[in-house]
């Protein structure tokens, strides 16, 4: 039966490794040559189609299928094998799913929501949802209005067999036409005084999902399973004796399959895969099941046989049937057992169909008995560190349910609770001051208050006269401006509202805004960047002075009663006031501070002055004298509240004898991200500003890695001997300045040589987007202490990983938190790519098989940590030169650097954004950049602030080498505001 409870993702598989699939199935040759022939495809119409069951005398075949142009979802379809005719069962209102055709071939059985009366406008959401050019990941909400309906195909008679509350759905029909299996979770939604966790039920009602069967007329309904957890998809064996169906982990992160007697009773586990299993269909003779499942990888779905009379928990090994790489699933046989029929995305358009295939039986039974037979344990190990597991964790902290992990969010304590569990089951002890918990209050962010309004009195041309008026769509505080309510007083303009020294180097001149202007008691407007025909030199010069923070300093020292920021057209902003963001600091200045629009700027300067004129003078980069606005004055109201939020670090460690050492190993990654929508540092489009940042790759790949780390050293063989302990931590708030880690490092390690009480750290591993390992595992830090390069080479023989070593330990991650305490690091990345920061970075794009090897290595290096007897010396760096202060980036270029390049001189690229300047200009991942409009580029940071350099909408050169030769490109930089 349907399972996009999987939140499936129909079309980019991503392989793990067969050695780790081999551990749990037994794989042929070219499985699909051996038990399949004449393939073709059955459906062809619509968005997509599946779920395709045969009538009993196998004439006929029942699906769903999105084909209907004023309904987006599934409606129920009738194929005719015979004569290829189709008709259309269900309604074509609301949703369906899940039917079954009567053995007596003349009704069939389907959910249904079309009697909901929200129907039309749930329809008419999602069409214009789709319209405005948006994809949602596709998944299944368990509308709680689904019910069964039973329909007669010569009259189209239709009976409603369930009333209960609660989603009904996934139904088959007993041999003999008398028993109703179905899916349901009913009993949460009824009041009958079983207790039911109702904040769960809304997040997750899958949980509640189990086994009913009923009477073909609706009546004499029973429970059948009572397991927390879904239990869904049940079909009834050939004889009907059984049924079988899948059974998810209380976590949802994985599935199982299992088989009972028709009443529910004699459960019996099949599968033992640690995967996401499902879908499981009897073959007619009985001996066997087919089912779906992605042991192979997060999106790659496989069908696979399993015997029936023994599970591959307890005595038999799965059989794999397709080796086709995407979405192989929802199998079921003919009635004669000769043709198998499957949902699959090997379609030419990528979209689901379904498709028909001779089957081998006999192959079949061949197969499944050699394997029996085989000398081979009847529960093989798992590799140490497999792929499925860091799907599992991955998957999981990617649910939707998780909302993007961010902190102090519902989502953020979801995945926490997900990674504590995890500790809890792998038998480490709780490192927090709450259990596994170790909780932080931060400022979250800032929003608005009530009563925010500006009052202007301003000269109006067309009256002829000065008046007063409010506005309150024309301006916006700023996050760090005073509050309170501020009385008029009079204005002047400032221009760029800069203050500067003269450079050292003598490439720019002192700048000074407020010559000969007097400020005191006024409001200063200012335009809000830098005049914008600087040259190089002096654009990275004035930057540093030129943040709105630092003009509202100026401005406040020079007695100033608060300051106007105003962008100005020849800025090129794509939004004119300045967005209400926090900055990760709750510092705010004693003056207000307003965002307004170039419109209501032109309002106060009247008649006598041109914002346009005034711009363009000043961007030729010499200052120009201020001026005061004759008359006009500006009174405002400012409320800003600050959000706070409490943040949890989850920590465990792992005790090596019966009191803790002092020393410990800490081996950390960072469980937060972004959340939902373009907030703090996202980098998503304009049509993913609704859309859940998953970070599957940052960072939800390295807590699975962390885990993978901590759950073979609970189990080494050689913990006994261990020295130290190891405390494992899953950081929150690093996303809003390394917030969660910054907290326990000021809270636990030594504060001063004799610190006694403290925690001693002898290193800290950090894994912070291990995901995508292409070319090479960058590991950062190295420099840290002398002992690192010999001991990573020592390591990484067993596990043979390319590296590129980096002695940089001032990082923009939570090991920098440790350096900086004198505590050596090395911190694990593969990379940056174009979908960092952004929805796209979803659990479909990342090298399972990479992150699990990984995970090997780091394991290695803190096994010898535990062990050895010396500590890893500290050695301490200066802060790169380039590093002192953050660069000031408007223009945008759309590159995306290789932080896996080890001696190359220059930048290289691993990509290029889709549809940016450097996408435009011709620019490839694998260039390597040489020079940007004239500056030389040898590293990373040459590169940062020649961009810093670069004026919007101004062609410059960028010189590239490819291939061994030097081409120069034009680019055009855009806008990052």
């Amino acid at each position: 039966m349907l399972c996009t409870t999987l939140t499936l993702l129909f079309g980019t598989a991503v392989l793990a490794d067969d050695a780790d699939a081999a551990a749990v199935a037994t794989e042929t040759p070219d499985a699909e040559a051996t038990l399949l022939s004449n393939v073709r495809q059955l459906t062809f119409e619509g968005r997509r189609a599946g779920e395709g069951y045969f009538s009993a005398d196998g004439s006929k075949l029942v699906f769903q299928s999105e084909r209907m142009a004023d309904n987006p979802f599934y409606q129920i379809y009738l194929l005719d094998l015979e004569t290829g005719d189709t008709e259309r069962v269900s309604t074509g209102t609301g949703k369906t799913t899940c039917a079954w055709v009567a053995p007596s071939g003349d009704a069939v059985l389907f959910a249904s929501t079309h009697h909901d009366p929200e129907s039309q406008a749930l329809q008419q959401a999602e069409l214009d949802f789709r319209a405005s050019g948006k994809e949602r990941r596709y998944s299944w909400d368990y509308d709680p209005s689904y019910e069964l309906y039973l329909t007669q195909l010569s009259t189209g008679e239709m009976t409603r067999l369930t009333v209960a509350g609660g989603y009904d759905a996934e139904a088959s029909i007993s041999p003999d036409g008398k028993t109703v299996l179905f899916a349901s979770n009913r009993a949460a939604y009824a009041d009958n005084g079983e207790p039911v966790n109702a904040e769960r039920l809304e997040r997750d009602p899958s949980y509640f999902i189990d086994l009913y069967a009923m009477d073909i007329d609706g009546s004499n309904v029973r429970r059948l399973t009572q397991t927390p957890g879904y239990d869904g998809g049940p079909f009834f064996s050939p004889d009907g004796s059984r049924i079988c169906w899948r059974r998810f982990s209380e976590d949802g992160a994985t599935a199982e399959i299992l088989s009972a007697n028709a009443d529910g009773s004699d459960v019996q586990p099949l599968t033992a895969t640690g995967a996401m299993s499902w879908a499981p269909y009897f073959h007619p003779s009985g001996k066997y099941l087919i089912y779906t499942t992605n042991v192979h990888g997060f999106g790659n779905f496989e069908l696979y046989l399993v015997p029936s009379s023994s599970s591959a928990a307890a005595g038999g090994t799965p059989i794999r049937v397709t080796t086709t790489d995407g979405f192989d699933g929802l199998p079921v046989f003919s009635p004669d057992g000769r043709k198998l029929s499957w949902t699959s995305n090997r379609t030419a358009s990528g979209n689901s169909q379904i498709f028909l295939a001779d089957w081998d039986h006999e192959a079949a039974i061949a197969l499944l008995s050699a394997s029996s037979k085989a000398d081979t344990p009847q529960t093989p190990a798992r590799p140490e560190f497999a792929p499925a597991d860091v799907v599992r964790h991955v998957q999981t902290l990617t649910a939707p349910q998780m909302q993007g992990r961010e902190t102090g969010t519902e989502g953020g304590r979801l995945a926490g609770d997900y990674v504590a569990s995890e500790f809890e089951r792998l038998g480490l002890s709780p490192a927090g001051e709450d259990g596994y918990f170790a909780p932080f209050p931060f400022t979250s962010g800032v929003k608005l208050g009530d009563g925010n309004a500006v009052t202007i009195r301003h000269w109006n041309e067309k009256r002829g006269e000065w008046f007063i008026k409010t506005y309150d769509q024309y301006f916006r505080p700023l996050a760090f401006s005073a509050t309170g309510e501020f009385d008029a007083a009079p204005i002047v303009f400032a221009g760029y509202g800069l203050q500067a020294p003269a450079a050292p180097d003598n490439a720019a001149e002192e700048y000074d805004s407020f010559v000969h202007l007097d400020v005191t008691d006024k409001w200063v407007m200012v335009f809000r960047f830098l005049p914008e025909d600087l040259t190089p030199e002096q654009r990275q010069h004035l930057s540093r002075y030129a943040s709105l923070r630092r003009k509202a300093q100026v401005a406040r020292d020079l007695g100033a009663k608060g300051l106007l920021v105003v962008s100005g057209p020849s800025s090129k902003v794509n939004e004119e006031l300045v967005p209400l963001r926090f900055d990760g600091s709750v510092a705010g200045t004693s003056i207000p501070v307003v965002s307004i629009t170039d419109h209501m700027a032109t309002t106060l300067l009247g008649p006598d002055h041109s914002l346009a004129d005034l711009q363009s003078a000043l961007d030729g980069g010499d200052p120009q004298m201020g001026f005061a606005l004759e008359e006009a004055s500006i009174a405002a109201t400012i409320a800003i509240e600050q959000e706070e939020r409490i943040g949890r670090n989850v920590l465990a460690r792992l005790q090596v004898g019966e009191q803790p050492t002092r020393e410990v190993v800490v081996v950390g990654a960072h469980l937060d991200h972004l959340g939902v929508g373009r907030g703090g540092s996202s980098l998503a489009r304009d049509n993913e500003a609704d859309q859940v940042h998953q970070g599957a790759d940052d960072n939800a790949s390295g807590v699975a890695a962390m885990l993978e780390i901590a759950e073979a050293l609970a189990n080494d063989p050689k913990r006994d001997r261990f020295r130290r302990d190891l405390v494992f931590a899953a950081w929150s708030g690093e996303e809003l300045g390394l917030l969660g880690s910054a907290n326990w490092t000021e809270s636990n390690l030594p504060k001063h040589p004799h610190d006694a009480e403290a925690i001693d750290a002898v290193a800290n591993l950090n894994l912070d987007m291990v995901g995508r390992l292409r070319d090479a595992l960058v590991i950062q830090g190295v420099g840290s202490s002398p002992e690192w390069r010999g001991l990573i080479e020592r390591r990484n023989v067993p596990v043979g990983l390319p590296l590129t070593l980096s002695d940089d330990a001032y990082l923009p991650t939570d090991a920098s938190e440790f350096f900086k305490r004198g505590v050596p690091i090395l911190s694990a990345f593969t990379g940056s790519h174009e979908d960092y920061h952004t929805p796209r970075d979803t659990a479909d794009k990342l090298n399972y098989e990479g992150t699990a090897r990984i995970a090997r290595l780091f394991s290695l290096l803190a096994r010898s940590l535990a062990l050895d007897e010396d500590r890893p010396k500290y050695e301490e760096q200066e802060r790169p030169k380039n590093q002192e202060r953050r660069a000031n980036l408007r223009a945008y270029l759309g590159t995306i650097p290789d932080y896996a390049q080890s001696d190359v001189v220059g930048v290289k690229l691993s990509g290029v954004g889709k549809g940016g300047p450097a996408a435009e200009a011709g620019i490839r991942g694998g260039d390597v950049i040489k020079s940007v409009a004239g500056k030389t580029i040898e590293n990373i940071y040459d590169y940062t602030f020649a961009i810093e350099a670069l004026k919007i909408g101004e062609t410059i050169d960028i010189v590239v080498e490819r291939d061994g030769k030097t081409q120069t490109l034009p680019v055009t930089p855009g806008s990052r505001d």
